[in-house]
C-alpha cells in the first residue's frame, strides 16, 4: 500500500471500536486493552487513517519519576499498524507524529517496550535493561497476564532521550 493519502490525526470517541478491534487483533504483539481503556485515554491516541478507515494506532502514557518531575519518561503504547499497510511508512509516521505532538512537553525520554527492535532503532531508539524501567514495570508490567514475570517477557526494552544531560540506563 502507498502511504501518500496515510492521514494521521488525534484519535476521536467515533475511532474507538476501531481502535480497540486493531488492537485486539493484534494481542500476539501488543498488550490487550478494554473497550473502556480506549475511551478514557483516547485523547493520547493517534489513528492513522487510509479511505476514511483507521490503520494504525499509537497511544502514550506519562511515566513520572517519583520527587523529580523532570524526569519524566512517556511511553508509547499500542503501536500498531493493519497488516496489508506494514512496512509503508505508516508506523514510522505515527511514532514521528507523536513524538512530535510529545515534545514541546519536555519528557526526559521516550520508552517503549517492543518485539519490532530494528524498527525502533531506525528511529533512534536503543536497547536498555528492563531493570532500568522499575517505575513502568511496576506501573504496567506487574499486571500483564501474558508472562509470569516481566523480566520472562520477550519484549525488549528501549529508548529515546529527549534532554542534552540524559544518562545511560544501567542495570540495578
Amino acid at each position: 500500500m502507498n502511504d501518500s493519502h496515510v492521514t494521521i490525526r488525534q484519535a476521536g470517541f467515533a475511532d474507538v471500536r476501531s481502535i480497540f478491534t486493531l488492537i485486539k487483533e493484534n494481542t500476539d504483539m501488543l498488550v490487550p486493552r478494554s473497550m473502556s481503556d480506549v475511551v478514557q485515554h483516547v485523547d493520547r491516541f493517534l489513528v492513522a487513517e487510509a479511505n476514511c478507515e483507521v490503520i494504525g494506532t499509537i497511544c502514550y502514557e506519562f511515566l513520572p519519576e517519583i520527587g523529580d518531575p523532570l524526569h519524566t519518561s512517556v511511553e508509547l503504547q499500542s503501536v500498531c499498524v493493519k497488516e496489508g499497510w506494514r512496512k509503508a511508512g505508516v508506523g514510522m509516521k505515527l511514532v514521528t507524529s507523536q513524538i512530535d505532538r510529545l515534545r514541546p512537553l519536555h519528557p526526559y525520554q521516550i520508552i517503549v517496550l517492543t518485539f519490532a527492535e530494528g524498527f525502533f532503532e531506525k528511529l533512534g531508539f536503543y536497547r536498555v535493561p528492563k531493570e532500568s524501567m522499575m517505575h513502568k514495570l511496576y506501573m504496567g508490567c506487574i499486571n500483564c497476564s501474558k508472562h509470569e514475570s516481566p523480566f520472562t517477557c520477550p519484549e525488549q526494552a528501549m529508548v529515546l532521550p529527549l534532554v542534552e544531560d540524559f544518562k545511560v540506563p544501567v542495570s540495578v
